[in-house]
């Protein structure tokens, strides 16, 4: 006699600390959520009352983020974009390889939006045992996988992990190259920014992404961002520009909400009910 699959679920008489966080927020809904927004209500209120962390809310939150994006708003620009050139030597471009620690690079031929393939730095370590002379680009080279700037973010990263792939070269309106994105930078806007050891001293307060976007911890102390930026931003109230932005919302600012002070704007990266952590400023073109 096969079994009952409804018995397997959690009965509403058992006890509450033996179900799944899960099973404890959607006993909590009254009726299923009709939209975005009051689905998310649910969940903050499950945060509030302990049913799931704070953690798990921003990361739900990410997640949700995620579908409304596209590739063009977290791609690298192609400006900040590592490229090899297919008529280098590995003499050439190692340096390059060591240099920026990146595990991927788009190789090009005569102009930067003629994409050769994918050159992986894992499969560059033969070279230590047979010598330089053995590197033939036709055997190393991976497929580019090519995208537009308007696919979805949640499209893209099923793509990633259905291909077993983890850079796609993004494509303009004209076809030409306007950036890379990876699978890591989708990864980045639903947990948050993922640190590693090649990154840069985790002290640094400031990172820059392209020529006007940057990247800030709430922590940078307003001496430091004055510095950096030649801003004038007054520390009489604050000591770091987390404490000016919360006072700019004039409230608890959630994760992708944007205020503008001066020529910076800012969009909270991450973020939980007691501070921002994270934030991307974006710089105005003095012309504008």
């Amino acid at each position: 006699m096969s079994e009952d699959p409804s018995s397997s679920r959690s009965s509403p008489d058992e006890p509450l600390h033996k179900r799944s966080w899960l099973e404890r927020l959607f006993a909590n809904f009254a009726s299923e959520p009709k939209s975005r927004a009051e689905l998310l209500d649910i969940i903050k209120g499950a945060a509030n009352n302990k049913v799931v962390d704070q953690e798990a809310l921003s990361i739900i939150e990410g997640a949700l983020d995620v579908a409304k994006l596209q590739v063009r708003e977290i791609m690298v620009p192609r400006s900040q974009m590592v490229v090899i050139k297919a008529e280098e030597s590995p003499a050439e471009f190692l340096p390059k390889v060591i240099e920026t620690g990146h595990s991927r690079f788009p190789v090009i031929g005569e102009s930067s939006d003629d994409i050769k393939g994918i050159l992986l730095a894992k499969d560059l370590l033969p070279l230590i045992l047979s010598g330089q002379d053995s590197f033939r680009w036709e055997s190393e080279l991976r497929t580019a996988n090519i995208i537009p700037e308007s696919k979805r973010l949640n499209v893209l990263l099923k793509e990633f992990r259905e291909n077993r792939y983890h850079m796609a070269l993004v494509i303009d309106e004209y076809g030409g190259i306007s950036g890379l994105v990876t699978i890591e930078d989708i990864l980045e806007e639903i947990v948050g920014e993922i640190e590693d050891e090649t990154d840069e001293d985790n002290e640094d307060f400031i990172r820059q992404v392209s020529t006007s976007e940057f990247i800030l911890k709430a922590l940078t102390p307003i001496e430091e961002f004055n510095t950096y930026f030649k801003a004038k931003i007054s520390d009489d109230e604050f000591d770091t520009i987390g404490g000016i932005i919360t006072q700019a919302f004039g409230h608890m600012p959630s994760r992708n909400e944007t205020v503008t002070l001066g020529k910076f704007t800012f969009r909270v990266l991450y973020s939980d009910n007691r501070q921002v952590h994270l934030l991307r400023a974006t710089l105005a073109n003095d012309d504008e």
